[in-house]
């Protein structure tokens, strides 16, 4: 047994499971408030999981909305995921407090809380590497724990459109299951918007994380044609962080200005989970990095989570950026994989309409045009001025009509 699973276990001897206190939680006492807190509250929260680790731990994820167990049309779906390196611990207990914090508004009729839930569907999986978290050590920066139990860096494992045709082809049943896991869950589910919680440093870092080509060369930011888009998201979080803003907290780290980074100009990285966000699942993604020390201490937690608290809930809202709609053909029904461009921005892999007909677009205040393409329709060209859509908790809605 880990020295962290002796620590905690002789924790659990002076707490009970109930409890959500600001201590670090084994995963047998997560799953059991994931639980606890589906059963107590079923009006607002579906628990399910998205597949099991290799050693065969549930993956669970928690939603959150007043439609909880199913996608309506109009509703942006967004997730956070937390501890894909099992020894970077601070997100799984931010994200139990996060659910906590957003249940106890809805049942207190806070307005922000019940905004939040009446537009949007939260999911929310507090450990993606629950294995390495079993063998993680308490150390600030040592990488006991980071990988999962084939000793695989799960966010390695994805695939890559930068890097050479062998690796990108690699079937699905090769990769680690907890990566199979999440690419089902990306197919399954319409996800706009994601952040994916880390440790070590102190930034909000946005795609690409790779370079075109896949040059794995030092220096230059690798940028996506959404690339106002994420840096508006990421300094979101980081100026609503207490501190990630000043760029300059951690002292074995480099200055970020404004407390973000492009990824592939801080260190280029090769599969991935952000980039395959947002290239093949049109969902756009930010990796924050929330802790100088990968394990902080347990005395920190509660200051940590008032210093991350804002931004969370900040972060959530800007799903509402930009144009959401339905594409319907010319017999009046909605039209499944329409392609949906938006001029100027041509992504690797066309944005496309979902399964009703949706598409939904992260956009900036201002004018785009937007092209429609769907086989056996004419081409439909529509200039569109869009708002700012978080303040009212929705972004502009627009549907698109092909003849």
């Amino acid at each position: 047994m880990s020295s962290l699973l002796l620590f905690l276990t002789s924790v659990l001897l002076l707490h009970p499971v109930w409890t959500l206190d600001f201590r670090y939680h084994l995963n047998s006492e997560i799953e059991q408030y994931l639980i606890q807190t589906s059963k107590s509250n079923p009006n607002i929260t579906h628990l399910y999981s998205i597949g099991k680790s290799v050693r065969g731990q549930e993956l669970w994820v928690l939603a959150l909305g007043v439609n909880p167990q199913r996608h309506v049309v109009g509703i942006p779906e967004f997730k956070y995921v937390a501890n894909m390196h099992g020894n970077e611990v601070l997100g799984r207990e931010l994200m139990l407090h996060l659910i906590e914090h957003l249940v106890q508004g809805y049942q207190n009729q806070e307005a922000s809380i019940l905004q939040l839930l009446r537009s949007t569907r939260i999911h929310i999986l507090p450990s993606m590497n629950p294995d390495g978290f079993d063998e993680a050590d308490t150390n600030c920066q040592y990488v006991q724990g980071r990988y999962n139990h084939n000793n695989v860096d799960l966010n390695r494992n994805f695939p890559d459109v930068f890097t050479d045709p062998q690796r990108q082809q690699l079937s699905e049943d090769q990769r680690e299951a907890e990566v199979r896991a999440v690419m089902r869950w990306l197919r399954n589910e319409t996800f706009v918007l994601s952040a994916n919680l880390h440790g070590g440093a102190l930034v909000a870092s946005y795609a690409y994380d790779n370079g075109k080509g896949g040059s794995l060369q030092m220096g230059g930011a690798s940028l996506t044609p959404d690339h106002d888009v994420f840096i508006h998201l990421s300094k979101e979080y980081s100026y609503n962080h207490a501190s990630m803003h000043l760029g300059n907290s951690c002292q074995d780290s480099r200055p970020f200005r404004d407390g973000i980074t492009n990824g592939y100009e801080w260190y280029p990285l090769a599969g991935g989970m952000q980039d395959y966000n947002y290239v093949w699942a049109q969902c756009l993604e930010v990796t924050l990095e929330l802790s100088c020390c990968k394990f902080p201490p347990p005395d920190q937690l509660a200051d940590l989570w008032n210093d991350n608290r804002k931004a969370l809930l900040a972060y959530i809202r800007q799903v509402h950026l930009g144009v959401k709609g339905v594409v319907y053909d010319g017999s009046g029904v909605a039209a499944q994989d329409a392609l949906v461009e938006v001029e100027g921005r041509k992504n690797i892999c066309p944005f496309r309409t979902n399964s009703h007909g949706e598409y939904y677009r992260l956009l900036l205040p201002g004018n785009y045009t937007f092209t429609v393409m769907y086989p056996d329709h004419e081409v439909l060209t529509e200039t569109l001025s869009i708002p700012y859509g978080p303040d009212s908790y929705s972004a502009a809605t627009h549907n698109f009509r092909v003849t």
